[in-house]
């Protein structure tokens, strides 16, 4: 399955204030397309984990459902408005934190000897600077999720290389 291409904020920031805002919408677009693809690798990832695990008898952990696909191109338009543009990157924000609350607790189930820790997202704290700015911290609120996401992007490279290694740990010593 295809990666997730990190998104530079800079690059998209400055590009929408040489375009009056126009660039803001492919910036949407990728990011919320990004969100998807990873969520549904991530659904994959864990239907492995679970099919490997059956195959040695175990019992996998309950698994909460991905959350929902965004509609890209609905939301993408809709951030004319201004308004919705805050409510996508609320979303944005608690999806990312459930997502790695939930592969934490999913994979330390799975593989007790070791951890992955999650990111902490204070989505209270950039609401409250989003409404004191009058909006304007919204654009803050918005490049620390881009990094957040890239952040997680990148972490999950390594995850799934672990993942990969202490699955392969557990069949040599089975074989043993």
């Amino acid at each position: 399955m295809e990666a997730e291409r990190k998104l530079w904020f800079s690059m998209w920031f400055l590009a929408s204030i040489a375009t009056f805002g126009v660039a803001f919408f492919p910036m949407f677009y990728r990011l919320i397309e990004n969100r998807n693809k990873h969520f549904r690798r991530e659904a994959k990832l864990e239907s492995q984990i679970v099919e490997f695990l059956r195959a040695q008898g175990k019992e996998p952990p309950a698994t909460m459902r991905s959350p929902r696909d965004m509609n890209a191109k609905a939301l993408t338009a809709s951030i004319i408005l201004l308004i919705p543009a805050f409510i996508v990157v609320y979303y944005l924000s608690r999806d990312l934190r459930g997502h790695e609350e939930h592969q934490d607790a999913f994979l330390a189930s799975v593989f007790p000897e070791r951890r992955f820790m999650p990111q902490t997202i204070p989505i209270r704290k950039y609401v409250l600077i989003t409404i004191v700015t009058l909006g304007v911290g919204g654009i803050y609120w918005l490049y620390k999720i881009t990094n957040m996401y890239n952040a997680h992007f990148k972490a999950q490279w390594e995850i799934e290389k672990e993942v990969v290694k202490l699955m392969e740990e557990r069949k040599i010593d089975e074989s043993v």
